[in-house]
């Protein structure tokens, strides 16, 4: 009984926000990486066009919400999240517009665009805290649980409960499916091997006929659409704060950088690398001992390596662990 105890304990506080963050920084490193494999330079701004598009989606569910309407045990969010993932895509185009395709066709070098994407960042994150402020903003509605404490408690008898919130159900529920429609658009349609030609070799694939202003703006569209939704998944299971998103820009770059930039397959796994690498080193694991060691090895303390204060820096540490050791990432990426 108390190895079930402590395992409900871990999957409460480990395993459960383990994988939806993961997924929401699966999400994130995806738009990334793709950015960096097809237009060839490092987006500094991602994390500020997640707080765009989330701000837009957070923006119009307050206004379904105030003509009353829902869609029950769901968030209202998703309904709004077309409409996010629209005014994140008339951004992120005009940006490109107006300021990436100059240093483009100047054939600037990367580090170029690096500098020009921190600029990018900052205004995007003034727009953003000018027109819904600085502060937390929640936009969850409907149903709060999947399984609730009380309801887990009662159905089991245990004396752990385990819950598990309608966001986190949906943060995976929608990350498997935007993972599986991405890889079947990258893999079995004709624009998708496009811009994997484009990736692999600009100069061949554009002898053969690709128009690279094409790839381009399919990319930009594909980045918004995965920028948006992780934004607002993530918006959904915490809250919306702008700094915060220019906060996740950390563990997102760690996750590309880890999993291998420019390979959405390592972007993925490390997403959650770095995910359960946060979760599981700033967990107070006292609960967890005290169910599985014996009486006399209980301990006082929390067991906690590192505050959640500090979850942030478990990614930079990671990240330059892989930049000394490994600059390809687990899977073998471009060369950062």
């Amino acid at each position: 009984m108390d190895l079930l105890n402590a395992l409900v304990a871990l999957s409460n506080f480990v395993l459960i926000p383990a994988i939806a963050y993961g997924s929401q920084l699966a999400l994130g490193a995806l738009g990334v990486t793709l950015i960096y494999g097809i237009l060839r330079f490092s987006n500094f701004a991602h994390g500020d066009t997640m707080a765009f598009g989330t701000m837009v989606t957070v923006l119009f569910t307050w206004w379904f919400q105030s003509k009353g309407i829902t869609i029950g045990p769901l968030p209202t969010a998703l309904l709004a999240l077309p409409f996010g993932i629209m005014g994140c895509i008339i951004l992120i185009l005009a940006t490109d517009r107006i300021i990436y395709r100059f240093y483009r066709v100047q054939k600037a070098k990367p580090v170029i665009f690096v500098i020009v994407s921190l600029g990018v960042m900052f205004i995007m994150n003034g727009i953003v805290r000018f027109v819904i402020g600085p502060n937390d903003q929640r936009f969850l509605d409907g149903e709060r649980f999947i399984i609730s404490v009380r309801n887990f408690k009662a159905l089991t008898g245990l004396q752990e409960g385990l819950a598990i919130k309608t966001t986190q159900g949906l943060t995976v529920i929608t990350a498997i499916i935007v993972v599986g429609v991405l890889f079947y658009f990258l893999n079995h349609t004709r624009t998708g091997k496009s811009m994997r030609a484009y990736s692999d070799n600009e100069d061949l694939a554009l002898l053969s006929g690709i128009n690279p202003d094409k790839v381009v703006i399919i990319t930009w569209l594909i980045v918004a659409t995965l920028a948006t939704i992780a934004g607002v998944l993530y918006g959904l299971d915490k809250s919306f704060k702008p700094f915060t998103y220019f906060q996740l820009l950390l563990p997102i770059f760690a996750a590309a950088i880890v999993g291998g930039l420019g390979n959405p397959i390592g972007a993925i796994a490390g997403g959650f690398t770095i995910a359960f690498s946060e979760v599981t080193i700033t967990y107070a694991w006292k609960k967890v001992a005290i169910y599985v060691l014996p009486e006399g090895l209980k301990p006082d303390g929390l067991v906690q390596l590192l505050s959640t204060d500090y979850k942030f820096a478990v990614s930079f540490a990671i990240l330059l662990i892989v930049l000394l050791f490994k600059p390809t990432g687990l899977f073998s990426g471009k060369s950062v």
